[in-house]
C-alpha cells in the first residue's frame, strides 16, 4: 500500500484545496491528510475556522482516505506513524523541500517530497483572497446597512 501524506491548514475550503488533495491522491493508494492545529499556525494569520471543524470538512472530501489533526508539539510524529512513501506540499506552503527531506531522514523516514503546483481557473482559490473579498463587501455594505446581527439576536432562528 503506497501511502501519501498531504498537510495544510485548510481554512475556508476552496477549489485550490480540492485540487491539492486530488493531485496528492493520484500519487498513491491511500491519502492521509494532516490538518494543522490552531496553536501551530504561526506563518500566517490564525485560522478563522476552528481546527475541529476544519478536520471535519477535510474528512468529508472525496479524495481523502484518512484525516487527523497534527501533533501539538512534534510535526513529524504523525508522519512517523503513517510511514508514507510520498509527502506532498502545496505550491505556497513555506516548507523547503531539501530541509524537510533531511529532517525526515534524521528521523528514519525515507520518502519522496513533491510540491503540487497552483490551481488555475477559479477566482476564489485562496483563503486569503476569500477573506479580503468578504472584508471588502462587508465594509461597503456596513455604511449602507445596519451592522450584522446573528439570528439569535434578531429572533429569526429556529
Amino acid at each position: 500500500m503506497k501511502r501519501v501524506v498531504a498537510t495544510g491548514t485548510f481554512d475556508l475550503l476552496h477549489p485550490g484545496h480540492v485540487y491539492y488533495l486530488e493531485e496528492s491522491a493520484k500519487m498513491g493508494d491511500e491519502l492521509h491528510v494532516i490538518v494543522a492545529r490552531d496553536a501551530n499556525v504561526r506563518h500566517k494569520p490564525k485560522p478563522v475556522v476552528p481546527e475541529s471543524q476544519r478536520l471535519r470538512m477535510v474528512q468529508a472530501l472525496k479524495p481523502v482516505d484518512h484525516a487527523l489533526l497534527g501533533d501539538r508539539n512534534d510535526m513529524f510524529r504523525p508522519i512517523e506513524e503513517i510511514r508514507p512513501a510520498v509527502i506532498t506540499i502545496g505550491f505556497n506552503q513555506h516548507f523547503d523541500e531539501h530541509r524537510l527531506h533531511d529532517a525526515l531522514l534524521r528521523r528514519g523516514i525515507e520518502c519522496v517530497i513533491v510540491r503540487i503546483g497552483p490551481f488555475k481557473g477559479e477566482e476564489f482559490c485562496s483563503s486569503r483572497l476569500i477573506v479580503r473579498q468578504i472584508l471588502a463587501r462587508h465594509r461597503c455594505q456596513e455604511s449602507a446597512e445596519e451592522p450584522f446581527r446573528s439570528d439569535a439576536e434578531t429572533g429569526n432562528g429556529f
